[in-house]
């Protein structure tokens, strides 16, 4: 077993006793074909007011320049598809399945900080970075690339085995490690549910999304008010959205994840509408204390329930001042 070889082992067998539930592996290199999609989607403005995303456009698009000598991009994929799914009842308010728990970066950020201390105590120094969505990285494209899956209509990673609720995650790094190949096949064929199912058109072409349109984007990274052209099309989401995933019949694959910390806070898992609507700030500190909702602040998960209040004519209630 060549050097590259024995390291690949290592790296997957040391993703499978942190819980992740695949591990790829590809040659760290300048993702050429990406390029020029990048750069269209960004000169369309399907980037909304996530300017970042404009940012570190080399960056993006070559792991050499976030990590001097990488030879590596580790690809790992880590389930959230919970046992019970909320809200319990048709009509109740939403939240995307992810965020139903402990915030992923902090959990994942943890594993991968360990990931890094047992590949060097196996094997010696290394070089590298750890990426759970908080950097340049072309997470989906590197995860393709190493053979975990492709990109569906909805842009997002599919698994034949497991559907799309999953968190990706990478290691850049300066080992050499026997890459994995690419899917060879787009699994999805002619089937277009993710695109016939979104309220707000945001999924404008194979795999491409307008982000300014996507109900995610709306209640999560818009600072400002939502949008009225998007009254009645909001469907009860107040954080994130799962629309074009629930309806994907890759997911009917999904099982339930194994991850304590990813459990609904109790609290929340017991909400009801009125509930919702009436939250105050101390409850919203108390139940998102450690979830990835805070990220919104209490004024903008307010603005958002108001926005679906008044999608069906209910009393209009002012959101509160941001405190942070």
């Amino acid at each position: 077993m060549s050097p590259a070889e024995k390291h690949a082992d290592i790296l997957k067998s040391t993703a499978k006793r942190l819980g992740f539930d695949y591990c790829g592996i590809a040659k760290a290199e300048f993702l050429e074909s990406e390029a020029p999609r990048l750069e269209h989607w960004l000169s369309q403005n399907y980037q909304g007011q996530m300017g970042y995303l404009a940012n570190h456009f080399d960056k993006r698009l070559d792991p050499t320049k976030l990590v001097d000598g990488a030879k590596t991009v580790v690809s790992l994929i880590y389930n959230y598809y919970p046992e019970k799914q909320l809200p319990h009842q048709k009509g109740d308010i939403k939240l995307a399945k992810y965020a139903y728990g402990a915030d992923y970066h902090d959990v994942i950020r943890a594993k991968l900080t360990e990931f890094l201390e047992i590949l060097r105590e196996e094997i010696g120094e290394i070089n590298g970075r750890s990426f759970v969505d908080s950097a340049p990285v072309m997470e989906r494209q590197w995860a393709q690339k190493a053979g975990l899956g492709w990109l569906g209509k909805n842009s997002l990673l599919l698994n034949r085995e497991m559907g799309s609720f999953f968190f990706l995650a990478d290691l850049i790094i300066d080992l050499e490690a026997t890459p994995d190949l690419p899917l060879a096949k787009d699994y999805c064929g002619t089937c277009t549910a993710c695109i016939d199912a979104c309220p707000t058109d945001a999924i404008v072409g194979d795999g491409v999304i307008d982000g300014s349109r996507c109900i995610s984007y709306l209640t999560i990274e818009l600072k400002d008010a939502i949008p009225e052209e998007f009254k009645g099309k909001m469907e009860n989401w107040a954080f994130g959205c799962d629309i074009c995933q629930d309806v994907c019949p890759w997911n009917r694959f999904s099982k339930p994840h194994s991850e304590p910390a990813f459990q609904a806070n109790p609290e929340l898992a017991a909400f009801t509408n009125r509930e919702w609507k009436e939250m105050t700030e101390e409850t919203f500190k108390r139940v998102f204390a450690k979830s990835a909702v805070k990220r919104t602040k209490f004024s903008g998960l307010k603005r958002n329930l108001n926005f679906l209040q008044t999608e069906k004519g209910a009393e209009f209630l002012p959101a509160p001042p941001d405190r942070s």
